[in-house]
């Protein structure tokens, strides 16, 4: 389903500051991802069919087949095609009624199985999938956001993928809500908390990293764990 006829989705399960202060944990836990070229296909064709059967593994194969389409397009048409593709094939629905939890941060894998997901699980498979395009961190971090209902003055929890085209260079915004890549300034109906990726954490619009992200994101942590055993990474 495309984007833009998604229900514009509502975070009230989630208390805004006490959802950031879940997300944050003591540091020192010092894991580490394996490496990119860990990416098993295979593996993940056979984690896919045992989770989800010829369905998701149909879905699996629509997203090998674009990894190979966009692989030597450039950096706009990659955008492009990893947005609209995820926008399409995942429908927004709250974790409570996907996973059974209040805030559950799905793999790539998980949210093209399940075909649902909300605004963690966009992120994070646009994230991988871009990376696995060639973009590499340094230009791509998930951004933890508040967002505006509307003219309200309500705000939301939500997440969105930006990317820099250089450390200091205003973000492009990848978001499920809005279809249309942006870049942030016209994003007006987004304050940015923190942002990061596998690298480094980022408190507001900071260009400096301020912590290990697997040390101090638990799901995050949690997700990187997973796709490990999916064959992701």
């Amino acid at each position: 389903m495309p984007a833009s006829s998604h229900h514009t989705p509502t975070f009230s399960r989630r208390q805004f500051l006490a959802t950031v202060g879940a997300l944050w944990l003591g540091a020192g836990l010092g894991i580490h991802p394996t490496p990119a070229a860990a990416f098993d296909p295979q593996r993940l064709r056979q984690s896919m069919q045992q989770q989800y059967g010829q369905a998701g593994l149909s879905v699996l194969e629509e997203w090998f087949n674009l990894l190979q389409q966009l692989q030597n397009q450039d950096v706009q048409a990659k955008l492009r095609g990893v947005n609209d593709f995820f926008n399409r094939r995942i429908r927004w629905i709250d974790d409570i009624q996907v996973w059974g939890q209040e805030d559950y941060w799905a793999t790539p894998l998980e949210a093209m199985g399940k075909g649902q997901g909300d605004c963690e699980d966009y992120s994070i498979a646009k994230y991988i999938t871009l990376k696995q395009l060639g973009i590499t961190s340094q230009y791509l971090r998930m951004i933890y956001v508040r967002a505006r209902i509307g003219r309200s003055q309500i705000t939301q929890a939500h997440m969105v993928l930006g990317y820099y085209s250089t450390p200091d260079a205003e973000p492009l915004v990848l978001d499920n809500i809005v279809p249309s890549i942006t870049p942030a300034s016209q994003r007006t109906d987004l304050d940015p908390l923190f942002s990061f990726n596998s690298d480094g954490l980022w408190a507001g619009g900071s260009s400096e990293s301020r912590a290990d992200p697997l040390a101090r994101l638990s799901r995050w942590r949690s997700v990187i764990e997973r796709m490990q055993t999916q064959g992701f990474i």
